[in-house]
């Protein structure tokens, strides 16, 4: 049956997050002085309102994932794990049967909730962290950070945006692996997703 398995402000805030994403690598490399496409200046200052833009953002959508209750969609489990990654490694490649069905109480499999429970607890955090202390550098005497060092800042910031990047690709990729390819991405746009009665799935 086809019933509402994405809300519209989750849809908002993925989409809305993944455009910013998206704009953050671009002046992000461009910062880095991998291409020339805007200018360094011009990066730089898009490169910090995006950021900014993302951190409230990330701010509405922790509060809304409290008060909705959808956190508990990201509690990891051990359940079928094993059978995802066999699913992911070799029986996707087979058409085999995805060994997890989607409900609206368990909108992610085991795997899912893990890489996203990493990219909230870890990758994001980290991200948002040392962009701030990045951003705040001139004012860290001021602040009482003064015994930080800007280049390990630097880095851990490139590392956790990398990170990020091998995220974001990953995310792409199973994104297309509906059947049709599209599955997934329509019901992220529409809301709508054909699940199996939710008496009959098993989680």
């Amino acid at each position: 049956m086809k019933v509402l398995i994405y809300k519209r402000f989750e849809r908002f805030w993925h989409w809305s997050q993944a455009l910013l994403i998206i704009g953050l690598m671009v002046t992000g490399f461009e910062i880095h002085s991998s291409y020339y496409l805007l200018g360094f200046e011009k990066a730089v200052n898009l490169h910090i309102v995006m950021a900014l833009a993302l951190i409230v953002l990330w701010l509405f959508a922790i509060f809304w994932h409290f008060t909705t209750g959808e956190w508990r969609q990201y509690i990891p489990t051990t359940e079928k794990l094993v059978a995802m990654a066999r699913y992911y490694a070799f029986g996707i490649f087979k058409n085999e049967e995805k060994p997890y069905k989607k409900s609206l109480s368990a909108k992610h499999n085991p795997l899912q909730r893990l890489a996203y429970l990493g990219f909230k607890l870890l990758i994001s955090p980290v991200i948002w962290l040392s962009g701030v202390l990045y951003l705040l550098y001139p004012y860290w005497p001021k602040l009482g950070l003064g015994f930080l060092q800007l280049q390990p800042i630097a880095l851990l910031h490139t590392a956790a945006a990398f990170a990020m990047l091998v995220f974001f690709i990953a995310h792409v990729y199973l994104a297309l692996t509906g059947k049709p390819f599209y599955e997934y991405v329509k019901a992220m746009i529409t809301g709508y997703e054909e699940l199996e009665d939710e008496a009959k799935e098993t989680h």
